[in-house]
């Protein structure tokens, strides 16, 4: 009996929704139930949405704060998110309007002073700024009260407060140098200071060259359409280039 059920069910026409009649083609396709299912669920979910804002926005304390506050603002009754910006000025000029080769060719050349300052200028004045103490030991009160330090250290007295590059007296003689005053010691340190503050100002240029290279490799990278697309691991900042991880292929 149930064979014979099925055989009926085979032979029976399949079931199938009336299109638009022709004299109602100028109203558009007429709904199947797919469609109104799909159009049902829509509606619902929306209808669940704005309950579950309303409900949201009443249990709302105005005093509450949360960080999601610094980054976003309201424009035009629309919340937008405010994005880090990826480059500086300084980058953004000199990408529109230099080469990556002029970059690499002002970086060498950065590089280069940078290593020629660094081998003049040892890096030891921090010594002159540490908290220390010297003792020096003494036979009795007299030899105390008239203690010479410049004396016992034989180094001019405008030499006492540096604890490097503290020449003796015999070595000073060999030179030949005018007389040393406070004002010839403070020229020097001047001098010093300035001979710092351009190696500082160079070192930040050159890291600011490197970061603008960076980024104009990788956009160049990015431009190859013969290699697959990759994925991103951390976007633009003023700091430092993307970073992108491209699928392995094997080579042939």
């Amino acid at each position: 009996m149930s064979s014979w059920k099925k055989a009926a069910k085979a032979g029976q026409k399949t079931h199938r929704e009336r299109h638009q009649p022709e004299e109602r083609k100028h109203l558009g396709l007429l709904e199947k139930k797919k469609d109104y299912v799909a159009r049902a669920k829509d509606f619902q979910e929306k209808q669940a949405t704005i309950k579950l804002l309303r409900k949201r926005a009443l249990n709302k304390n105005p005093d509450e704060f949360y960080f999601h506050m610094i980054n976003s603002k309201l424009v035009n009754g629309v919340h937008r998110e405010q994005k880090e910006a990826e480059h500086t000025p300084e980058q953004i000029k000199l990408m529109e309007s230099q080469d990556i080769k002029y970059i690499r060719y002002k970086r060498h050349i950065e590089s280069r002073k940078i290593n020629k300052l660094q081998s003049q200028m040892h890096m030891i004045d921090a010594a002159n700024e540490t908290q220390n103490q010297h003792i020096f030991f003494v036979d009795d009160d007299e030899e105390m009260k008239n203690f010479n330090l410049a004396k016992r250290l034989d180094t001019h007295p405008a030499l006492i407060s540096r604890r490097i590059n503290r020449p003796k007296m015999s070595q000073l003689n060999q030179l030949k140098l005018p007389d040393i005053d406070e004002k010839t010691v403070a020229k020097l340190r001047q001098k010093n200071h300035m001979a710092y503050t351009e190696l500082s100002k160079r070192i930040a240029r050159e890291r600011e060259l490197t970061i603008v290279q960076d980024k104009l490799e990788m956009r160049i990278k990015l431009k190859d359409k013969k290699i697959t697309k990759p994925k991103c691991l951390k976007p633009n900042t003023k700091t430092s280039a993307p970073i992108y991880k491209w699928k392995y292929e094997r080579k042939r």
